[in-house]
């Protein structure tokens, strides 16, 4: 163990601040940079009326928990409706490593630390975050006016006097809200997962059962990103498409992904794309998706479409036994099998959980005219996905449960006696 001087902690004291900003604002320009190239990607910079940045604000909201809602009016005669619920979890991951490795930095080469001088630290980083999230919630607002056509339709517009507008508007007290337990579960997580994060010293009896099976679930979800933006780039090279494959990688490449690894493991998810929406990539998931009023997501629906679906299941069981290999390699000796098997198995559980409620996505756009109908079918549509919650949530247990203890076995002859996991 490293003993930390007086003069270590006056040292975080007395530059803690300027830390703090380096680490806000670089994580901040991050998550902008990719929003910005991820919807220049996506013909977002045509957006009329200088709106470029302020969608860009709204998905950096959007990325952090926070709520954009869409409204919409097209006069007295007509009616419109929106709704969008969706994270954009590239522009998530990317704040989420920024801003732990600036949170990490300063705490680097300690062994042991105080559970104020860590609360310190990370009160200095959630006032700046504060005002930051503050800041992209007055700038994440703008009204759009559409046109619906030149022909009849917009005859049939102007004479009723229907000039449809959609805008957006961050709610700023859920914005704060949700951004602020956004930042606190990202620095909770960079303690359980880096080997060099010190820790009060009543909390390192929970190190080597907690913080081996927390990295081996990072190092598992930046895997299963790792392989999907081989998979985009290759797909884009050879197919085309590099301006939407783009998109896809600097938006949205993690809500693809991620839905693979629950789709591998045998969850369930419902859904239904009607209208312009759609998915983006691959293209068997709107295939599923369309083809009735509430579609059924799964390994066997998806097969008999791309019968290449069934590697996902693989996929999963050769990732998921090195990532019990390293969990076990990573911790004491003494822990036994069936142990490792219950740490695999919680954590797994727990990481499918999140990736259910944060995976989720719906969205809806009509505008009709004296109650009648859509105008223009390409003004209407609805989409929306969510999984089979617990069904996905217990799956993810067994699998853990499994591979946790042939993880274990695995690791035996690489194992040191006495070794203590710090990761």
């Amino acid at each position: 163990m490293i003993p930390h001087s007086p003069s270590d902690q006056a040292s975080v004291s007395r530059h803690g601040w300027v830390q703090a900003v380096a680490a806000v604002v670089t994580a901040l320009l991050a998550m902008i940079l990719v929003a910005a190239l991820g919807l220049w990607a996506a013909g977002a910079d045509d957006l009329p009326q200088n709106a470029f940045p302020r969608v860009v604000a709204a998905a950096v909201v959007t990325a952090v928990g926070g709520t954009v809602e869409l409204s919409g009016d097209a006069g007295a005669l007509a009616d419109t409706r929106a709704g969008l619920t969706v994270i954009p979890l590239s522009v998530t991951l990317t704040g989420a490593l920024v801003l732990g490795a600036g949170f990490l930095r300063p705490l680097r080469h300690r062994a042991v630390a105080g559970a104020r001088e860590l609360a310190g630290w990370a009160a200095r980083i959630a006032v700046l975050w504060l005002l930051a999230l503050l800041g992209l919630s007055y700038a994440a607002r703008q009204t759009f006016t559409l046109s619906v056509g030149d022909d009849t339709l917009g005859d049939l517009g102007d004479a009723f006097g229907v000039s449809p507008r959609v805008g957006f508007t961050a709610d700023v007290p859920r914005t704060v809200l949700f951004g602020l337990l956004w930042l606190a579960g990202v620095l909770v997580l960079c303690l359980l997962v880096s080997r060099r994060a010190p820790l009060p010293g009543g909390l390192l009896r929970f190190q080597e059962s907690v913080r081996p099976a927390a990295y081996a679930m990072v190092v598992l979800l930046l895997a299963y990103v790792a392989l999907g933006a081989l998979i985009a780039l290759v797909v884009a090279v050879t197919r085309g498409h590099t301006p939407e494959t783009l998109a896809v990688i600097l938006l949205g490449l993690p809500n693809l992904v991620w839905l693979a690894l629950t789709l591998g493991l045998g969850a369930t998810w419902n859904g239904r794309v009607e209208g312009p929406f759609g998915l983006p990539m691959p293209h068997v998931l709107d295939e599923v998706l369309r083809s009735s009023d509430t579609a059924t997501l799964n390994v066997h629906t998806l097969a008999e479409y791309d019968g290449r679906v069934w590697w996902l299941v693989a996929v999963d069981a050769v990732l998921l036994l090195s990532v019990a290999f390293l969990m076990a390699a990573r911790s004491p000796a003494r822990v036994r099998a069936w142990q490792h098997a219950l740490h695999l198995a919680v954590a797994l559980a727990l990481t499918v959980l999140m990736i259910c409620l944060v995976g989720r996505i719906s969205a809806e756009y009509g505008l009709s005219v004296l109650g009648i109908g859509d105008l223009g079918g390409g003004l209407g549509g609805k989409l929306f996905l969510k999984p089979e919650l617990w069904q996905a949530v217990g799956l993810a247990a067994l699998w853990g449960l499994v591979t946790g203890f042939l993880g274990a076995l695995l690791a035996r002859p690489v194992r040191r006696k006495g070794e203590i996991g710090s990761g």
